[in-house]
């Protein structure tokens, strides 16, 4: 995926965020697994953020098949009181690595 093509899927699923409201369970989605372990973290200048409420997630690696590849952090509206974010991360599972939705889940 070109960067810009990624750069308007991440737009895409922001102004989804907005307009769907508060996200409380990821939908289901394919497992994505990756055989090497992901980069490091990149480090992001976070922008001033919009009207009081939102929160900042993080940016994180994407693996595309053939290698990873850097998904920008963007800011969410945040859930319902009682429910906490759970970032987007890998796991080690096995022999490789395994994505994990960001998603909101109850205290």
């Amino acid at each position: 995926m070109s960067g810009g093509a990624l750069r308007s899927s991440v737009i895409a699923a922001f102004v989804g965020l907005v307009l769907s409201g508060c996200v409380v369970a990821p939908p289901p989605e394919p497992v994505v697994t990756a055989p090497p372990q992901p980069p490091p973290v990149q480090v992001e200048v976070v922008p001033a953020p919009p009207p009081p409420g939102y929160i900042w997630v993080p940016g994180h690696w994407f693996w595309r098949g053939r290698g990873y590849a850097w998904v920008p952090g963007y800011y969410a509206v945040p859930a319902p009181p009682g429910y906490v974010w759970v970032a987007p991360h890998w796991a080690p599972r096995g022999r490789g690595w395994v994505w994990v939705q960001g998603h909101w889940r109850p205290r």
